[in-house]
Order: structure tokens, then sequence, then C-alpha cells
């Protein structure tokens, strides 16, 4: 199958029920989206499908093909940091960081749908994903920045 990932094209033989988290990481060495709980439930492996935040760990190979996928190593454009990226980095957000991708990635959606959104719009976006480092507080903080921008 033909997959378009961070605007390339990439050709994959793949079971129809392998996830795209497999053919990310395992397939074609895009290792950003991280393997948390198997499950959807966690948020580390989120990736953008046609603009959209999926959890890539229960997303199907079958499911993919002719959509548009844009992972974490897809953001920065011509060495310049996605504005969320930037925001980040710039409120020091991350301890571990182990979240990350998946937390900037379910942003990046959520600003795409709402540029302007409440804190209580974001945090109730990014309810589904976790941080185990507790950086809840400066999340909502990038994101506000980021969507001042």
């Amino acid at each position: 199958m033909e997959l378009l990932i961070n605007n390339k094209t990439y050709t994959v033989d793949a079971a129809a029920d392998e996830s795209l988290l497999s053919i990310l990481r395992n397939r074609l060495a895009l290792t950003g989206s991280k393997y948390g709980c198997g499950e959807g439930a966690c948020g580390a492996c989120t990736v953008l499908i046609n603009g959209v935040a999926v959890r890539s760990c229960i997303t199907r190979a079958s499911g993919i093909a002719g959509k548009n996928i844009t992972t974490i190593e897809g953001l920065a454009q011509n060495a310049t940091l996605h504005p969320v990226q930037q925001a980040f980095l710039e409120v020091d957000v991350f301890q571990c960081a182990y979240c990350a991708p998946g937390i900037i990635m379910s942003a990046v959606s959520l600003l795409a749908k709402n540029p302007k959104p409440s804190e209580q719009e974001i945090a109730q976006s990014m309810q589904g994903n976790i941080c185990r480092c507790g950086t809840y507080p400066r999340i909502i903080t990038a994101i506000q920045k980021a969507s001042s921008r």
C-alpha cells in the first residue's frame, strides 16, 4: 500500500490489521510517535490523519491508504518549529517528555479546529492525553501561548 506521511509517499507491505503505529515505528523508522498503552487511551501515539488527531496504536492499516498522515517529525518546516512546538519549548512544558509527541499533535489538531480555545476547551480537548509527570498547567499555558500567534 502507498501511504502519504509527512508529505512523502511510502510503499509498505502491511497486513490489513497492522497498526499505523507499528508501520511508523517498525517499518519506516518514524519513532516520534510513542507506544504507551496500546489501547488508544493514553495518547502517546497520537498522529494527525487528514488534520484530525487519532491514536495510531488502534488505527489499522486497512483504513489509512490515501489519507494524509502527519507525525511529530512532519510538523517543523524548513528547520522552523511549528508554533505549538515552539510554545511548548518556551513554556518548558515537559519533564520526561515521553508524552510530548502525542500531546503536541493533539494540540495542533485542537488549534486547527479552534484557533482561540478557552482554558476549559483546552482541558477538555486534552483529556485523552496522559502526562505521567503531571505538567498539565504548563500544557494549557503553552497551548494558550501558541493560540496567540
